[in-house]
């Protein structure tokens, strides 16, 4: 029976997720939609909960958003991550499916995520075509035959496949309609893909890219979560605002998206907390810029 917190958490699921995650609003409506049909039971039986198809430039947070309604969901740690880049030739199948010793990695993260949780297929447009051919049964049933002949049942799971096909696009675009943008990077990749997959996928989301207003949104917040789990360890950073401007310089890339800025927050952040710490100082005080307009440093708290 649905209790009324379970549904209040449900309708306030995109707000959550559009608070975790910046400049998607568009993508995170799409995703959170059917993710309440999941939860509620609303889908077809002897298929995935849902299943997506996460398309856009890398660093806009295809990834990040998978794992954060997972977590949000389910629960930390119930994400099974496949790099598909691994998976390039025939004979790498048997590390995913196993052989009669090895149970194979989905086998594996099926059991350490206690039969729920999301499969994540990462740059998909990589995978050898007998991968893809494990994927659509997997799309069509849900169900997986190991290497061991282990009938695995994926219907209490989701599953998500990443792509950055179209990311060139969506760059060039600077004044598109996002409906355009989506219908054309779509195309782009139903052009590049096996048609079944699409015709197996729930929904196909194609993300932003992030301009710099968001780029700059999300340094704060990297900024903030860098604090915070140094404060978590014993050292009580305190940053003020001026701190953004060295990070944002630092980090901000047009094409590479937030992993540029979080690469930056945690090396000057980092780097200002160990020269204190070589100095004699206990890692506490106020996070400010250096004045040599590059590094941050930390002021000394008094004892």
């Amino acid at each position: 029976m649905l209790t009324n917190e379970h549904r209040e958490k449900l309708r306030t699921l995109p707000t959550r997720l559009k608070s975790l995650l910046t400049g998607q609003d568009m993508a995170i409506d799409l995703v959170a939609e059917r993710l309440q049909h999941g939860e509620l039971g609303l889908t077809t039986p002897g298929r995935p909960k849902a299943s997506f198809m996460f398309l856009g430039p890398t660093g806009v947070g295809k990834t990040e958003l998978t794992l954060r309604f997972t977590e949000d969901l389910i629960g930390p740690g119930r994400v099974v991550r496949l790099d598909m880049s691994e998976y390039q030739t025939a004979d790498r199948l048997a590390l995913l499916l196993g052989t009669g010793e090895e149970a194979g990695r989905i086998a594996e993260g099926f059991d350490a995520c206690e039969g729920r949780g999301t499969l994540l297929f990462d740059e998909i447009e990589k995978a050898h075509p007998r991968v893809l051919d494990v994927l659509l049964q997997l799309l069509d049933a849900a169900r997986l035959t190991t290497g061991r002949n282990r009938v695995i049942d994926f219907s209490e799971w989701y599953i998500v496949l990443t792509s950055n096909i179209g990311a060139q696009r969506i760059m060039t675009m600077r004044k598109s309609k996002y409906e355009t943008m989506e219908r054309l990077v779509r195309q782009d990749a139903q052009r590049e893909l096996r048609p079944e997959i699409f015709a197996r996928i729930t929904v196909t989301v194609v993300f932003n890219k992030l301009g710099y207003d968001a780029q700059c949104e999300i340094a704060g917040g990297m900024i903030a979560k860098e604090c915070a789990a140094l404060s978590m360890r014993g050292f009580a950073i305190t940053p003020e605002q001026q701190v953004s401007e060295i990070v944002i310089q630092r980090g901000y890339h047009e094409r590479l998206g937030a992993r540029p800025m979080r690469d930056a927050t945690e090396l000057l952040i980092r780097n200002a907390l160990t020269r204190e710490l070589l100095s004699g100082g206990k890692g506490a005080g106020r996070l400010v810029p250096h004045s040599d307009g590059q590094q941050l440093r930390l002021t000394r708290t008094a004892s």
